[in-house]
């Protein structure tokens, strides 16, 4: 008898316990709770609702918004709660807002003076025209595919944030009426630019800039930090001369380069019949190939002499589609370029197709000439006895550089399919 009431108190004690332990996170200050929430969605933040009475109306005071209308049956339901939720916060006191609408309502006019916003993402809406822009707080701005009423509006919104750090604007061409979009901020250190109006940048702390360009040159730039990273794609397959010749007139600036395949032949069809650009202050180039392109490597490497990591990817050529024809081999000549002797130190092999017969060679070369070559890293396709043999004639390449560590990565034999 008596072991029977020490065994119902022991499992009571039990019982206790884990409950508490269940529930400790409700244990919690009332602020807390608000900050783990802030990191969730708003639709995931409101099912928190049901867990206790305490948990009912926690999620009210979370100083964010994260809500699509396509999270709503009807839209009028998602207006009105959006509406309710700047009514009740006033945006006094809201850290970060995001937005998606599907037919382009207004947002509130106050949202331009928020003191506390540090996080704003809106897409798909429509801009109200802002007399007076003040966001002291705000550090990260994405705009995507919104409306602007007045082009002005979305100059007073960068120029009006005056700690802005990360920058996102992107646009389709359907809005011809858009005109010159200024990007002046002396704070911000990342941008990304998909916009097919013209765009100026004014950044001197800019770090890195990825742009989409159009088939026509729509960038100027003007001021950029003095180690920036810059990243041109483009939107149409071929663009013009003189694009290419104010994208190549933006080199000089940066420290550090991302050059799409179809970019690279532009400037190499530029270049014709004269000598390539030198990329003199170059030191870090992400480059991409196709395997019918690879012969002018050499030539792109001669002229890049401050050279110090070097970032190949070999892709598929959607131009050559339908086409016969043959890889080029890569010729280097008997003069090594100065990269490779002087500053070099880090290549790496990239691929998105499986095959390519002149990979040995290619990785042989970078071997043999590469004087204070630290790291060669490389994507191997190969499978089974292939990759047996691919590999130990990868260890006996002489190497040139005592320091020379070889890095590879198995690709799964299906990702190419």
């Amino acid at each position: 008898m008596v072991d029977r009431k020490k065994k119902t108190k022991i499992c009571d004690k039990l019982k206790v316990s884990h409950k508490e332990e269940e529930d400790r996170i409700s244990q919690l200050p009332e602020h807390l709770i608000s900050e783990i929430l802030y990191h969730l969605s708003t639709k995931d933040a409101v099912r928190t609702s049901v867990l206790s009475t305490r948990w009912r109306y926690l999620w009210q005071s979370v100083p964010g918004l994260d809500l699509s209308s396509y999270e709503f049956s009807k839209f009028d339901a998602f207006a009105s709660f959006v509406e309710r939720f700047f009514i009740s916060h006033r945006e006094s006191w809201i850290r970060k807002l995001s937005l998606s609408y599907y037919n382009r309502d207004k947002i509130p006019l106050s949202l331009y003076t928020c003191e506390t916003l540090v996080h704003l993402q809106l897409c798909n809406v429509t801009m109200c025209n802002a007399e007076f822009v003040s966001l002291p707080c705000l550090k990260f701005m994405y705009l995507g595919n919104n409306k602007y009423r007045n082009e002005t509006t979305l100059q007073k919104l960068i120029s009006g944030s005056p700690v802005l750090e990360h920058l996102t604007i992107t646009r389709a061409p359907t809005y011809d009426d858009a005109n010159v979009v200024q990007v002046r901020s002396h704070t911000l250190k990342t941008a990304y630019i998909c916009e097919f109006a013209e765009v100026l940048i004014d950044a001197p702390l800019l770090q890195s800039l990825k742009a989409t360009v159009s088939s026509t040159m729509n960038f100027q730039i003007v001021n950029l930090g003095s180690s920036a990273k810059l990243d041109f794609d483009l939107s149409h397959m071929r663009c013009s001369s003189s694009m290419i010749h104010d994208i190549l007139t933006c080199v000089p600036l940066v420290r550090e380069l991302v050059i799409s395949n179809g970019i690279r032949k532009e400037i190499f069809q530029y270049s014709k019949p004269g000598p390539l650009f030198q990329f003199r202050d170059l030191s870090r180039l992400n480059v991409e190939f196709s395997k019918f392109d690879l012969a002018t490597l050499p030539t792109l490497l001669q002229s890049c002499p401050k050279l110090e990591s070097l970032v190949m990817k070999l892709v598929k050529d959607r131009s050559m589609c339908g086409k016969k024809n043959t890889e080029l081999k890569v010729m280097f000549s008997t003069t090594v370029p100065h990269c490779l002797v002087s500053s070099l130190k880090v290549v790496e092999w990239r691929r998105s197709i499986a095959v390519y017969e002149g990979e040995l060679e290619l990785v042989r070369y970078f071997l043999k000439n590469s004087k204070i070559l630290e790291k060669l890293k490389l994507d191997v396709y190969y499978a089974g006895k292939s990759k047996c043999a691919f590999l130990q004639e990868l260890l006996t390449m002489p190497r040139c550089s005592s320091v020379c560590e070889l890095h590879c990565s198995v690709i799964p034999k299906n990702i190419y399919c």
